[in-house]
């Protein structure tokens, strides 16, 4: 099932455009004159549908609202601990006596806040990964694998016939190999901000003790200095996923 976001007019229109059924119809043609036997070649038009649909699918733009309902789970719920952290720390600010101690922890809850804001756009590309492996399908690419290797298997006699499975075989491999990719970095991208969100919650308390017990200004750079080395990672990790998904688009085009 597609999620909410793509369950939209839309995206009607961009699973029925001409040019998508059109596209289709020219790369299975193209697959059958190219030698491929009418499962690969179908393969490969169903291939060329959903790379046209993929550009024509509208995109969630992840700018200054950060709305953590906007994104599946666990991903909203980074959102939210991040979201709560970035209050508390607020609070925190707010019941200190104005003064260059409150000024430097305001700085520091400044750099906080930018972190925040990596860990929802971090959230979104996440969320768009996972969406991008639930549209290729695994299980019914697995299904044709099966089904082309019974058909390569039981091709006795025929060279040119095995020959033309065997490059339908390679290129459905390649689909699962990129779904695999996928679904590796989105995991692994779960596990390192599941820890930075515990971090974020480790630095909001310290925050908290030394609202009360700091005698001077100093006494926060630990914790700033902390805090920054957690925004670069954000951003660090942010920047990698970026990359993935262009990677992931323009396998899918």
């Amino acid at each position: 099932m597609l999620p909410d976001r793509f369950r939209t007019p839309a995206t009607a229109r961009a699973l029925t455009s001409p040019s998508a059924i059109v596209l289709a119809g020219a790369g299975a043609a193209a697959a059958i004159l190219g030698g491929l036997p009418l499962v690969g070649a179908a393969a490969v038009g169903a291939a060329c549908w959903a790379g046209r649909v993929a550009m024509s699918l509208p995109r969630r733009r992840d700018g200054d609202d950060i709305r953590p309902g906007a994104v599946r789970q666990p991903w909203r719920g980074f959102v939210q601990d991040a979201l709560a952290a970035q209050s508390r720390f607020e609070r925190t600010v707010r019941r200190m006596r104005p003064g260059p101690l409150r000024d430097r922890l305001h700085d520091v809850g400044t750099r906080l806040h930018e972190g925040v804001r990596e860990c929802w756009r971090i959230a979104c590309q996440g969320d768009v990964l996972e969406g991008a492996y639930d549209q290729l399908d695994v299980q019914s690419i697995e299904a044709e694998l099966r089904e082309l290797e019974r058909e390569h298997d039981g091709a006795h006699g025929d060279d040119d016939h095995r020959a033309s499975v065997e490059r339908a075989i390679d290129a459905v491999r390649s689909q699962l190999a990129s779904a695999k990719r996928i679904s590796e970095v989105a995991a692994a991208t779960t596990d390192k901000l599941r820890v930075i969100d515990a971090q974020l919650d480790e630095a909001v308390a310290r925050a908290v003790e030394l609202s009360v017990q700091a005698n001077e200004v100093g006494d926060f750079n630990p914790l700033g200095a902390d805090v920054d080395s957690l925004v670069a990672e954000l951003e660090a990790l942010r920047q990698g996923l970026e990359e993935t998904g262009g990677a992931a688009r323009g396998t899918a085009t």
